[in-house]
């Protein structure tokens, strides 16, 4: 899943971790994944390339939906739904 963006998805909020290396984006989006609602969006937009493997483990560890990822300049940007 490596794609471009159109934002067809309602994003809830946005967390910025740029110029965050590991493990700080993951901690940082747990903290804000669980201010969510379920079934809301979060967008997490970091800088670390570590943070796309990071992303992918941590949301299979913890049953959030990784809808889709993308690189947008120097930045890797995630649309994270929270599990129900």
């Amino acid at each position: 899943m490596n794609t471009t963006s159109t934002k067809r998805v309602h994003v809830d909020g946005t967390l910025d971790c740029t110029g965050l290396f590991c493990p700080m984006p993951i901690i940082k989006t747990q903290q804000a994944i669980k201010k969510l609602a379920p079934g809301q969006v979060l967008e997490m937009i970091a800088t670390d390339p570590g943070s796309i493997p990071d992303t992918q483990a941590w949301a299979r560890q913890t049953g959030n939906e990784l809808l889709e990822y993308w690189t947008d300049g120097g930045c890797f940007r995630f649309l994270i739904r929270k599990a129900i």
